[in-house]
């Protein structure tokens, strides 16, 4: 039974963040890129289950978790990855690694708003968690074309029991692989954000 849970896209978002969260508080050692992005693999899946109004959000995570997993064939912290770009002056060049973390990062705190609006919310419907999820992580950065059709994808969302289905979980093993993903992320998610902003590139590009 052991092998069958620890297969489970919730169960493996929320150890692999659990592990990252640790290297994260420890002060002592930085974050690895391949630990990092094989971390962030495990998330894809998820976006694939919400159907149609986040298959934007898939495509560029999925392409931008693979570009970093290249990355961890040559560079070994994302500390030395920023710093590289840096002295290559191509930070917000399209496709440099450190625009593609960013836009990593968003994915995975959308995730993580996702969790704790679908911990809060009584009911079946996912529409006001994600459509909550995606206001606050993901429109600010996005132009009226694609939030339309993403508003309009809402209503394809599949509800709550559905997405259980899909994810192999029953209700209470979901909520607290969900809880322990949203407990391990926000630390990872900080450091992050810590790494642009003591470099002075900012977070909202």
């Amino acid at each position: 039974m052991a092998n069958v849970d620890s297969d489970k896209t919730l169960r493996k978002m929320a150890d692999a963040f659990r592990e990252l969260a640790a290297t994260v508080n420890s002060q002592t050692a930085d974050v690895e890129v391949a630990p990092f992005s094989r971390a962030c693999s495990f998330v894809s899946p998820l976006f694939g289950c919400l159907g149609i109004a986040f298959k934007f959000a898939e495509m560029d995570y999925v392409a931008k978790v693979g570009d970093l997993a290249e990355a961890s064939k040559s560079i070994a912290t994302l500390n030395a990855m920023l710093d590289r770009d840096i002295e290559g002056n191509c930070v917000r060049k399209a496709g440099s690694h450190t625009r593609n973390l960013l836009r990593v990062k968003r994915g995975l705190d959308m995730v993580r708003v996702l969790f704790e609006q679908i911990l809060a919310t009584e009911g079946n419907s996912l529409k006001d968690p994600a459509s909550k999820a995606y206001a606050q992580v993901f429109a600010p950065h996005h132009g009226w074309a694609i939030r339309k059709a993403v508003a309009a994808g809402m209503y394809a969302l599949p509800s709550k029991a559905q997405l259980m289905k899909k994810l192999n979980e029953d209700e209470a093993s979901a909520r607290v692989q969900m809880q322990n993903y949203v407990a391990a992320s926000g630390p990872v998610i900080l450091y992050i954000d810590r790494l642009f902003l003591s470099r002075e590139l900012g977070i909202d590009w």
